[in-house]
């Protein structure tokens, strides 16, 4: 008796910047990576994705910069690093028009963004994208980021997802709670748009938030955009089990990364979740062609544009070493500190000595992930491995040049997915939840956070209330 394939989930992954996860190759002849300011290599982007049923775009972003390596961000600014950075939700709205499916994944850090602010600016999204949202929920890891907004230093670690905890609660309320189904009359012969009686202030406050008021925004398609988040620390894990829908990890191989996502479903499973309420991504830049002999000529023309001083500026952020003051030979080993904590353990994770040279041979393409090179029955095939060994549902798939990367893929490797049963050839219907989780329902899970907020102030204070002078007890998600 045969049983289905998994289908594998394709999301892009980009950045707005120049150099996003390949130092240096922005120099290539055919990139358009120094586009990024124009809205049409967004749009056009976006278009080359729907052509491939990609699910969606996933976008990075930083609000620091990468100045650990030799003390400075000289060689980030040099070789365009993640540095100049534009706003990664200015793009979305303009992509959004000129697709109908494909979702938008973006990122922002809840120790930078007021929840009350990045509430609105998400449902707005939500609204003008018809529902194809996806927020990427990170606490962030430059502390060059956390002096430009007044700290001395980034917050530590663990209490940055203490933080989290908070600002998630947060936007549950006001993108669940302070609407009710129903409030949104829009009646024009009785001059009512919305019932206030059905429009409740949150009244949080917190430890680190004190949102007294209603969510400014009327109830997205989504409510609550679909959740992702990266991030695979034993503390983030908590997080993502509790909170994510779609969870970013690193890992080296399929072994490796067969351990974390045990580990993920498990503790998900353990949080009251269904063990498919969470989609696993892990990172892979692919380089192809029609046959593997072309993909390596392409590889190696590639690697000769890479920057090693850009590589080492990308890891000094990542990891909060400065490389330029270890031994390029000498085996790496995981430290403790308050940058990507994961980073160098995934390197050390399938028991390999990484060395500083060993970071720029074989990352100053692939950045946090690996480089898979071949035609496409080979990446296919390892493709398959990641998924059916590895315990992934889908890649983000992060260019070595941009867009020939993406376009190759989809010329190449997509077809021959889809041969196998493994890429679909068109969109479900419905809202970007449905899509990536395969739920009939665009809302929150019944069993996520989320939907703890969809009924708890109804029945009590709301806008009309207030308006007559009427006040309401106030109670605590706690009781």
């Amino acid at each position: 008796m045969s049983t289905q394939k998994k289908r594998i989930i394709l999301n892009a992954f980009d950045m707005t910047c120049v150099g996003h996860q390949a130092a240096g190759t922005w120099r290539h002849p055919s990139s358009q990576a120094s586009r990024y300011n124009d809205l049409e290599y967004w749009t056009n982007l976006a278009i080359e994705l729907e052509r491939g049923a990609f699910d969606a775009l996933f976008i990075a972003d930083v609000v620091g910069v990468y100045d650990v390596y030799r003390g400075s961000a000289e060689a980030a600014l040099e070789d365009a690093a993640q540095v100049p950075v534009n706003d990664p939700f200015g793009a979305i709205s303009a992509m959004a028009a000129v697709t109908k499916n494909v979702g938008f994944g973006v990122t922002a850090a809840v120790t930078f963004e007021h929840p009350y602010l990045l509430a609105r600016r998400l449902s707005t999204l939500d609204h003008l994208t018809k529902g194809r949202v996806a927020w990427n929920v990170v606490s962030s890891y430059l502390n060059s980021a956390a002096r430009n907004i007044g700290l001395d230093n980034q917050i530590e670690h663990d209490a940055r997802y203490d933080l989290a905890d908070e600002y998630m609660e947060v936007v549950y309320k006001l993108w669940e709670g302070s609407w009710e189904p129903g409030a949104v009359l829009r009646d024009k012969e009785k001059g009512v748009f919305t019932d206030a009686s059905k429009v409740h202030p949150i009244q949080h406050d917190g430890k680190y938030f004190k949102v007294p008021g209603f969510h400014l925004c009327e109830p997205s398609p989504q409510r609550t955009p679909v959740i992702f988040q990266a991030g695979a620390s034993s503390r983030g894990r908590r997080f993502a089990a509790r909170h994510a829908e779609a969870m970013f990890i690193l890992a080296t191989s399929p072994e490796t990364a067969k351990k974390l996502t045990d580990q993920i479903r498990a503790e998900v499973q353990a949080a009251g979740r269904e063990p498919d309420a969470l989609r696993i991504f892990t990172l892979l830049t692919v380089i192809t062609g029609a046959t593997d002999e072309a993909a390596q000529r392409k590889y190696e023309e590639y690697l000769s544009y890479a920057s090693a001083e850009g590589a080492l500026a990308l890891y000094g952020g990542w990891t909060g070493l400065d490389f330029s003051s270890l031994d390029p030979d000498t085996p790496l080993s995981a430290v403790e500190n308050d940058s990507l904590r994961t980073t160098l353990e995934s390197l050390a994770a399938d028991g390999d000595d990484w060395t500083v040279r060993d970071v720029i041979r074989k990352r100053a393409i692939g950045g946090l992930g690996p480089v898979l090179v071949g035609g496409p029955r080979k990446v296919a095939d390892e493709l398959e491995r990641w998924v059916d060994e590895g315990g992934v549902d889908g890649f983000n798939l992060a260019y070595a040049i941009t867009p020939a990367s993406t376009t190759d893929f989809i010329d190449f490797v997509v077809p021959e997915l889809r041969k196998r049963g493994r890429a679909q050839s068109d969109y479900a219907p419905g809202l970007f939840r449905e899509k990536l989780l395969g739920d009939k329902d665009g809302w929150a899970r019944k069993s996520h956070p989320a939907a703890y907020w969809r009924e708890y102030y109804v029945g009590r204070e709301s806008i009309a209330d207030a308006s007559r002078g009427q006040r309401f007890e106030h109670r605590d998600a706690a009781e």
